[in-house]
């Protein structure tokens, strides 16, 4: 039998794709066969959930031609115990506390973002194996992962499932997450006290794994990018683990030195998609079950079929059918959740670049021909960065659409954005005129 599974290792060699073969299949090994059941054994809880969901048709299918006969496949953890056996401590899900995880350093880790909780599917499937890997030491030589992608579309929870996992694996390990611009805010505070010196030991060498959110911040932030591509070459140098994420590739990132740009092209850039039907379907159910929300299956497939931005966006509308459906007292059904979709996407159908210019300048009481200007007066300046904000936040243009849309480079694009971010970080009367904005786009103004 173990030399049937050797010639089903080469069946699968060849139709399932390099790196998910490497990931998956080859650490799979035969251990004994009983009657019409070969038990095969895989390396860890994680491995034999995603191998029975992904690939367990294909190794049966396999087995069958392979053998001459209609074999089945026991997948267990480890040699020791069948993978049914409910005495089998390994094969019991591994829980985490119930509350957010201390990374040792900087924020909390989130609960629910675990490789879990992840729903995988073919427009994620490379980066969930790559931080898989990573996390499990499995990427060789191999160190950092840069997960790009929209927001919403998992790449934060991905990057700390890789900390929930090293921290549950190796309970030792140093795991700091934090964002770019504390990063910046905590250096910039280092030198003002006059501690840089404990600052640059604890990033170079009390630290892991880093697991940095958000690295587009850093452009044009001259000081920040030089300490921390020290840092990162301090960590390379130490064998240490980096996972970045961003919405743009290292490449599109304006105003970033070569050293940097360079430290953050040398790791494996994953790129994580918009989710398709079946996946959205399958985020939705997993959200309900999670959520203890009881949907009928034909509003979830409405609601995949109709929220299709992002997953923020799905999980906006699952909780808004319940919330409306609790509040109202009625039952889920499709004339509610179309309610609800209309709510969400058919107002933001109608936003769009034009759309955002005449309500910003009727707003500021500033005309289009201001907003496109050179003019670079405060009183003009903030209008148009709102613009290019709400632009960006409410349609799918690119950073370089946008910008040429109001006579700019979208390394300008890129500034505005980040100028009306830390605007609203403040919580003063700035949030307000955008939350105002917001509101008037979304009920659709005029």
């Amino acid at each position: 039998m173990d030399q049937i599974w050797k010639r089903v290792k080469s069946l699968l060699k060849e139709k399932v794709p390099g790196h998910s073969y490497r990931m998956w299949i080859e650490p799979i090994e035969f251990c004994e066969d009983c009657a019409d059941t070969i038990v095969l054994s895989c390396p860890n809880p994680f491995s034999r959930k995603r191998i029975s969901e992904q690939y367990g048709k294909l190794i049966e299918s396999a087995l069958c031609d392979a053998a001459g006969q209609p074999l089945k496949m026991n997948l267990i953890v480890g040699a020791a115990h069948p993978a049914d056996s409910p005495e089998n401590p390994e094969e019991r899900q591994m829980k985490l506390p119930e509350m957010d995880l201390p990374a040792r350093g900087g924020q909390l880790l989130r609960q629910d973002y675990t490789f879990d909780q992840f729903v995988v599917g073919k427009n994620s499937d490379f980066a969930y194996t790559a931080a898989l890997s990573l996390a499990a030491r499995k990427l060789g030589n191999q160190n950092a992962l840069y997960l790009h992608s929209k927001t919403g579309l998992g790449k934060s929870h991905l990057s700390q499932a890789v900390g929930h996992h090293i921290l549950k694996a190796f309970p030792n390990e140093r795991v700091y997450y934090i964002t770019a611009e504390d990063f910046m805010n905590e250096m910039t505070g280092a030198y003002r006290s006059d501690n840089i010196h404990q600052f640059k030991d604890k990033y170079r060498h009390n630290c892991d794994v880093l697991l940095l959110e958000d690295v587009h911040f850093l452009s044009g932030k001259n000081g920040t990018q030089e300490e921390l591509s020290n840092t990162l070459e301090s960590l390379m140098n130490s064998n240490k683990k980096v996972i970045y994420s961003s919405c743009y590739l290292p490449s599109e990132i304006p105003k970033v030195n070569d050293k940097l740009k360079s430290r953050l092209s040398c790791g494996l850039i994953s790129k994580i998609d918009l989710p398709d039907y079946k996946v959205r379907l399958r985020i939705l159910k997993k959200a309900a079950r999670s959520g203890g929300f009881a949907l009928p299956d034909i509003v979830l497939q409405y609601l995949a079929s109709e929220l299709v931005d992002d997953v923020r966006q799905l999980k906006s509308g699952l909780i808004g059918v319940a919330a409306r459906a609790s509040l109202l007292g009625s039952a889920v059904d499709l004339e509610l959740a179309r309610n609800v979709v209309d709510d969400i996407v058919t107002r933001r159908e109608q936003i769009t670049l034009d759309s955002i210019k005449q309500l910003v300048c009727k707003y500021y009481k500033v005309t289009l021909a201001d907003l496109t200007s050179r003019s670079r007066r405060q009183a003009i300046v903030r209008p148009r960065q709102v613009a290019m904000y709400l632009s960006r936040r409410y349609t799918d243009h690119s950073l370089q659409t946008i910008g040429r849309s109001f006579n700019r480079y979208h390394a300008t694009t890129l500034h505005a954005l980040k100028a009306v971010e830390k605007g609203l970080k403040e919580n003063g009367p700035f949030q307000k005129h955008v939350d105002f904005l917001s509101q008037r786009l979304e009920k659709g103004w005029g």
